[in-house]
């Protein structure tokens, strides 16, 4: 079965169904009259979550979201309307509120995205595809295998979610474009305590496809292992030096530094209104020599792809910075159109609610030719930091505050004594210059990235290899 007909089942072919496909395009052509660009954004989305506390299930949840958003747009304006309900009466009161928009404008409306037929993901739906008794069974076993595994752990949490999300997106042309996603993800916390000290320590697994790839024995159980890792080193951790210093960052999820501080940066909203540190650098050296920086939504299963984006464009590999020079930015079609640029996939929605704006999909910087040995070899003395936890940046000026979540002192080129409570703090252009080696180990993050943007988050994934920078400035307690 396509996407097109499923989701048709879904919104209009249904016993209840109150809006018939020839009805709803005829109020689309004719609330987006006028009108450069514009889409119906149909949408149904299962999800659930089960989380467990102490042996405890503490919370379970199921939720199900229809509905739809309908948005005009006409020069930089735009118009959007949305209802948690499906029906011809809905779409007729948004169809009046959006073409306001366009009123007494002669616009023509854009061409169509272009099809595909590639599908990076299945359409199967994983919340049918395992008991809620076998999940709650699976979280109990976790938390006795962490337990077993060492004395000191005194406290632990996990969580199992998935969602199923089917959308259709109706244009003005009569075009419609559909996809089916899969999200599943697994986290575990584990708290460890050792004379009268507590330290915490996390990971987690997701990306679209069923829980069978998060729920197996192996899966869960490195899982916790290195959740458990990461709290014991805690434990013995000292407090953090401060100073500029030479900082190793790891492969993989330490790329999140990477997609706040630089790819925020790059995406054409920010840039058609100048209020990036990147704006107006186009074909200017911004990075160091060797560094490539690429947002790739064609990564098949990850927790950041799209087989379309959610104005219907067939997402794409997209080089953004090539060998330390600005080559691309990231657009939805809005910003694509008023840039002359090509749209590149990256239009992106939380839900039939929000409208669309350019965001990440997978953010990844390539890998070079150095070891991990060589970096660490090279460092006097400077911070290898192997994950981070929550950070901050301002698109304008660049500037970020990270807090690494496992970290370790180098010495003399070799790596010594975890640290606890170290920042980085810099700016993401200036960032990308001090970069003096780049590793071939290149690594995606485990599928656990959520980005906020506007007050939206969607899932995102990272990748980098182990690199160095010169001369970053590390917060520290010590």
């Amino acid at each position: 079965m396509t996407a097109l007909v499923a989701t048709d089942a879904l919104f209009f072919d249904r016993p209840d169904a109150t809006l018939d496909r020839d009805t709803a395009q005829k109020l689309v052509a004719s609330a987006l009259n006028g009108s450069d660009d514009g889409e119906l954004f149909l949408e149904y989305r299962e999800s659930e979550s089960i989380g467990l506390d102490d042996g405890v299930i503490r919370s379970a949840g199921f939720d199900t979201t229809y509905g739809f958003g309908l948005r005009a747009v006409a020069g930089e304006a735009t118009g959007y309307a949305h209802a948690g309900e499906i029906s011809e009466a809905a779409l007729r009161r948004a169809a009046t509120s959006v073409s306001a928009v366009a009123a007494g404008r002669e616009g023509t409306i854009a061409e169509p995205p272009r099809a595909t037929n590639s599908r990076l993901y299945s359409d199967s739906n994983p919340l049918k595809e395992m008991e809620f008794s076998a999940r709650t069974a699976l979280l109990g076993e976790i938390d006795a295998y962490a337990r077993a595994k060492d004395s000191r752990v005194v406290q632990v949490m996990a969580s199992i979610s998935g969602e199923w999300q089917a959308v259709q997106i109706m244009r003005a042309d009569g075009e419609r474009l559909a996809d089916i996603r899969p999200l599943v993800r697994l986290n575990v916390s584990v708290v460890v305590e050792k004379a009268g000290r507590r330290e915490t320590g996390s990971f987690g697994t997701g990306g679209r496809f069923a829980y069978d790839a998060v729920t197996g024995e192996a899966t869960w159980r490195d899982a916790v292992d290195r959740a458990l890792h990461q709290a014991l080193v805690n434990l013995e951790s000292k407090p953090a030096p401060a100073g500029e210093m030479e900082v190793v960052l790891g492969s993989g999820w330490p790329g999140i530094l990477l997609h706040e501080a630089i790819g925020h940066g790059l995406e054409g909203d920010f840039n058609r209104k100048k209020t990036s540190a990147f704006a107006g650098l186009m074909g200017q050296q911004v990075a160091s020599k060797g560094v490539t920086v690429i947002d790739d939504g064609t990564m098949p299963d990850r927790r950041g792809s799209l087989t379309i984006d959610d104005e219907g464009t067939p997402t794409s590999r997209t080089v953004l910075i090539e060998d330390g020079i600005l080559v691309g930015y990231l657009h939805d079609r809005l910003n694509a159109r008023l840039m002359n640029m090509r749209a590149t996939g990256n239009g992106r929605r939380e839900s039939y609610a929000h409208a669309p704006m350019p965001r990440m999909t997978n953010t990844v910087m390539l890998g070079g030719k150095n070891t991990q040995e060589e970096m660490i070899r090279s460092v006097k003395r400077g911070l290898y930091a192997v994950n981070f936890g929550g950070g901050q940046v301002d698109i304008t000026s660049g500037k970020f505050v990270f807090s690494a979540s496992e970290a370790y002192l180098i010495e003399d080129g070799k790596v010594t004594a975890p640290v606890k409570g170290a920042t980085l703090i810099g700016n993401g252009p200036d960032a990308l210059t001090k970069v003096t080696m780049i590793g071939d180990d290149m690594a995606m993050d485990p599928g656990i990235g959520t980005c906020g943007k506007a007050g939206q988050g969607v899932p995102v994934g990272v990748g980098q290899p182990t690199i160095k920078l010169a001369g970053l400035t590390v917060g520290g307690t010590a």
